[in-house]
């Protein structure tokens, strides 16, 4: 009786922890309010505390922006004081991985009398939860966004892997890549050496990496 009743405690425990490794490997739910929850609190933090304190203490240790030439974030934070009027955004779109670990927004900021379209790229911590950013980019705009009556939201498909490279385009110049841990969301961004720029995020469509944000900056004239 003894062997049996262990027995079957070791099969239960076996099923609950195969269960527990499924869970844990299964996709997360499409969650893509928690990117735009992340935009949001991001842009009133500038607000609250100032906008290049923001950025600093939102940003992953890895983190690029372009100002205009492409800096690593955190070197290039260190040395900025906040502006007296701190620079205001709203998201328009975001576009997230099909395991729920990246995600990148898009849409529209205003200053003064200025405005512009901003692109953020994101990154989740699978085992803490923290979502910091990864890449900011942006440029003026002589004609703003207009903003959509409902944020646009997308998840890449999921069942299926790229299994192919990442489609750098036609970016050239200096170039990085960046990929969700899944490969259904990329981002790349280049700078050239006339100081023009291009930062371009792709999904995966369950048969290729579909282009959803495309940010191009002409360069600047002499």
């Amino acid at each position: 009786m003894r062997r049996l009743l262990i027995a079957a405690l070791l099969s239960s425990a076996i099923a609950v922890g195969g269960a527990a490794a499924r869970e844990r490997d299964r996709p997360l739910a499409p969650n893509p309010s928690a990117y735009i929850a992340a935009e949001i609190a991001f842009a009133r933090l500038a607000q609250e505390k100032g906008q290049w304190t923001a950025f600093r203490e939102t940003a992953a240790p890895d983190a690029v922006m372009f100002v205009p030439q492409r800096v690593v974030a955190l070197d290039w934070l260190k040395s900025q004081k906040d502006p007296a009027e701190a620079v205001k955004w709203q998201p328009h779109a975001v576009y997230i991985s099909c395991d729920g670990h990246s995600g990148a927004t898009t849409g529209a900021w205003q200053k003064g009398g200025a405005q512009g379209y901003f692109t953020t790229v994101w990154r989740r911590d699978p085992k803490k939860g923290r979502i910091r950013w990864v890449l900011d980019h942006g440029d003026t705009l002589t004609t703003p966004r207009v903003a959509p009556d409902f944020i646009e939201a997308k998840q890449a498909k999921c069942g299926s892997r790229p299994g192919v490279a990442v489609d750098a385009g036609e970016e050239g110049g200096d170039m990085v890549v960046g990929v969700s841990p899944d490969q259904t969301l990329s981002w790349t961004s280049s700078v050239a050496a006339d100081g023009s720029r291009r930062v371009t995020v792709r999904m995966w469509d369950g048969a290729a990496m579909q282009p959803v944000i495309d940010d191009r900056v002409a360069a600047a004239p002499r």
